[in-house]
């Protein structure tokens, strides 16, 4: 069924189908009446020869989440599109959700800073004056590049950053939230710069709930990159103002059940909250796994203040990946994923989660890593090892690989180049890199000769999505917009919420009665 059936009256319904249609009509409460052939639900509180057991009051998908959240965003609903490196969550996706009344994340993770500008100057044209964020990630083998970006930012007067993988503050996200620091006329701190901290491990968490590090305060004080008052205010700020609990996501991820990360987070906050009152202003968001209604509902019943979409995104039409990859996404069951080696993270172990089915890269990626961590530089590799690699992984010989890591860092970090000079495994990482790098490039322009090695980030809820909207219009990647994915998801989960609350007053419910399907486009379901 579908939300706000023109054929609901007040008449009780209780067959499945009418019961469902009667819980889809949102902005109208929902009675349970007992009528003289037994329970029915219906819109309107009079009802001849029946009385009222139970009742909801409306719930529009608007209302759904922390209405502060939406009012410090400028949005409508509590989401966030988030971001998927390398620009696959680009400008076009960004742009959209905008205008539908969501907030997106921009994809700046592993852009150059003249392609990360000219997304920037294209908001700055196409949505003057609606809400977006950009991803900023920490980069330890890249700080150059953190730098960069945050740089960009605060140049082009970017007031909210969804901040990933931060494995501790640096100075440079420690920057962008300080530099728009302001005080109102009784002195006390007002916020520009917004950040959405993605966190999964409670201690990061504990990290943006508490006031920016002194020695970073005084670093940037002294560099003359915040003035005395912001680093005067800087004490009584926490270093975000939301902080998702990413819980079994695509990409970056601990792969922790939401179920058990999510209180765990709360309880955080309430514990730094007692020893720092800001701190209990905080909002905290769900991500990870969120691609259905009932997932969404799942998250905002466990006090989720925003959720968080990622994997579902990159099969929709605005996603700057290659159709061919979309293809590869729009089949992947809910098992259909594997952990692999970060391109990023590489010398540090970090995996991220990826698409299995279709490519062979999570088994490469795992190679290439067991190599680099049993091997001090490519010299020493057997010569089996170097013809495998070369032959069925690279593809090319490794010299031509350096040629192309040397142009790259050439222009993009050359310390990289100084460090790789003196360290051969250093070296034999950053030719590993490339292969990590290519691949999901490859996947992102649709590289016909390298399907086996795209590397696509995915998590289970990219399955759950597929199964959800199999037989309806959603089934087809050509047909999967970013906003109708959002604008369905929400809706759905806002009528999941409300079977809930009924059945947590007592009265049963068929499972169907719960069930939403996107059948036509949101701008539709809206005429």
């Amino acid at each position: 069924m579908t939300i706000a059936d023109p054929t609901v009256s007040s008449v009780p319904r209780s067959d499945p189908a009418g019961i469902n249609a009667v819980l889809g009509e949102l902005d109208k409460p929902c009675y349970v009446v007992r009528t003289g052939e037994g329970t029915a639900v219906c819109n309107e509180p009079v009802v001849d020869d029946a009385d009222i057991v139970a009742a909801v009051g409306p719930l529009p998908s608007e209302r759904l989440g922390s209405p502060r959240f939406r009012a410090d965003h400028g949005v409508r609903h509590a989401y966030l599109g988030g971001a998927m490196a390398g620009g696959i969550a680009r400008e076009e996706f960004v742009i959209a959700l905008a205008r539908a009344g969501f907030l997106g994340s921009f994809g700046a993770a592993g852009l150059l800073p003249d392609r990360i500008e000219r997304a920037l100057r294209r908001f700055a044209t196409e949505i003057p004056g609606l809400p977006y964020a950009v991803n900023v990630i920490h980069s330890p083998s890249e700080e150059a590049l953190e730098r960069r970006t945050v740089e960009l930012l605060l140049h082009y007067g970017v007031r909210r950053v969804e901040a990933s993988a931060f494995m501790d503050l640096t100075e440079h996200i420690v920057r962008y939230r300080l530099a728009g620091l302001s005080a109102d006329r009784q002195g006390r701190p007002l916020v520009g710069n917004r950040v959405i901290a993605k966190v999964s491990r409670t201690e990061v968490a504990e990290r943006f709930m508490r006031p920016p590090p002194a020695e970073l305060v005084r670093r940037l004080l002294s560099e003359g990159l915040i003035t005395r008052q912001q680093a005067d205010l800087a004490a009584g700020v926490p270093m975000a103002d939301d902080i998702t609990v990413e819980a079994d996501s695509g990409g970056h991820t601990d792969r922790r059940p939401l179920t058990a990360l999510f209180p765990a987070v709360v309880g955080t906050r309430e514990r730094v909250a007692a020893e720092f009152p800001p701190a209990a202003h905080l909002r905290i968001g769900a991500a990870g796994g969120i691609g259905t209604p009932w997932a969404a509902a799942a998250a905002f019943a466990l006090g989720a203040d925003y959720v968080v979409t990622g994997s579902v995104n990159q099969s929709c039409v605005e996603a700057g990946t290659s159709e061919a990859a979309k293809e590869l996404l729009a089949k992947a069951g809910v098992a259909d994923c594997e952990m692999a080696p970060a391109a990023d993270m590489f010398e540090l172990g970090v995996e991220l989660q990826v698409l299995r089915k279709g490519t062979l890269f999570p088994m490469r990626a795992k190679r290439l890593f067991e190599l680099y961590r049993s091997h001090s530089g490519i010299e020493e590799l057997s010569a089996e090892d170097r013809d495998r690699l070369e032959k069925q992984i690279l593809r090319k010989p490794v010299s031509e690989v350096w040629d192309e890591v040397t142009e790259y860092f050439e222009r993009r970090d050359p310390e990289q180049l100084h460090r790789a000079a003196r360290d051969p495994k250093r070296r034999m990482a950053l030719v590993f890199r490339w292969y990590l790098g290519m691949a999901s490039r490859w996947a992102s322009v649709g590289e016909d000769t390298r399907t086996p090695d795209y590397q696509i980030w995915c998590g289970p809820a990219m399955g759950a999505f597929n199964d959800w909207v199999a037989g309806t219009y959603l089934a087809e990647p050509a047909n999967r917009r970013v906003s109708d994915v959002a604008g369905h998801v929400m809706r759905g989960a806002a009528l999941v919420s409300r079977a809930n609350q009924l059945r947590l007053a007592g009265v049963h419910l068929p499972t169907t009665c719960s069930d939403y399907r996107p059948l036509r486009p949101v701008r539709e379901e809206r005429e």
